[in-house]
């Protein structure tokens, strides 16, 4: 099973990656699930014709009490992804990290993955904070591998620098290590140097580079990814070679 946990700044488009590679993972045929691992709780819409997942803390509040299956607090979204979100604390109060914490332990309760035999499973994760629960899936040992999205823009290469560092607290541990960044394109002056810049600093390499394209927002507005929308756009391709690329890259590791 490939378990991977997508790292970024809030709005720096870590929610599209994970939902295109979830998408084109299923498109090659994989059994997945995408677990968003943000308040916010928008990271499968996507998946879903745009319409929002109940998250599980939402339920537990709803309904004061865990859910007994896994159907209650999920959906099957575009290829068969199964959708689950976390989703966070009423707003103002509580821990939002708390929320993914309680989720995880609840998943491995309804036994999730022995139930449902994923071959690939992402976890989209806010950023911009790497303590408590939002770093849960390299701590506590969910994912396996991280990918730091970023831009060329100083905020969201501060996030990812945050997010290696990280990561590497771990390391000692036997616990996830940084796979490499995809830059995803805001078109800021110098931006691939800049990143490339980055990547070389830290000993990281450069997975994917995924251009500003129209092409996303139009289908996003209609609640698909590129991938659904058309798999056969030049866009739609480079996040097919990357989930070509995991795949041999952590099979090959596991083997």
């Amino acid at each position: 099973m490939i378990k991977i946990a997508i790292y970024g700044k809030g709005g720096i488009g870590k929610s599209t990656t994970t939902a295109n590679l979830a998408a084109a993972f299923a498109m090659l045929g994989k059994k997945v699930i995408q677990i968003g691992c943000d308040p916010k709780a928008d990271s499968t819409i996507n998946l879903l014709g745009g319409e929002p997942l109940l998250p599980v803390m939402n339920y537990m509040r709803d309904y004061d009490e865990d859910p007994e299956e896994i159907g209650l607090i999920s959906k099957v979204g575009f290829g068969g992804v199964l959708c689950i979100e976390t989703g966070g604390p009423t707003p103002g109060l509580g821990c939002a990290g708390r929320g993914i914490i309680s989720t995880f332990h609840l998943l491995e309760d309804l036994e999730l993955f022995e139930e449902y035999h994923p071959d690939v499973v992402l976890y989209d994760v806010l950023g911009d904070v790497v303590c408590g629960g939002f770093a849960a899936p390299i701590r506590e040992g969910f994912a396996r591998d991280v990918i730091i999205v970023t831009s060329g823009e100083k905020m969201a290469l501060y996030a990812a620098n945050n997010i290696n560092s990280a990561v590497k607290n771990f390391e000692d541990r036997s616990y996830a290590k940084v796979l490499g960044i995809v830059l995803n394109c805001r078109n800021v002056a110098n931006e691939e140097e800049r990143v490339r810049k980055f990547a070389d600093d830290n000993d990281l390499r450069i997975l994917a580079t995924i251009p500003r394209s129209q092409e996303i927002i139009d289908f996003e507005d209609e609640g698909k990814t590129v991938i659904e929308g058309d798999p056969d756009l030049p866009i739609s391709k480079i996040y097919t070679d990357l989930a070509k690329k995991l795949l041999k890259e952590c099979q090959e590791v596991e083997s």
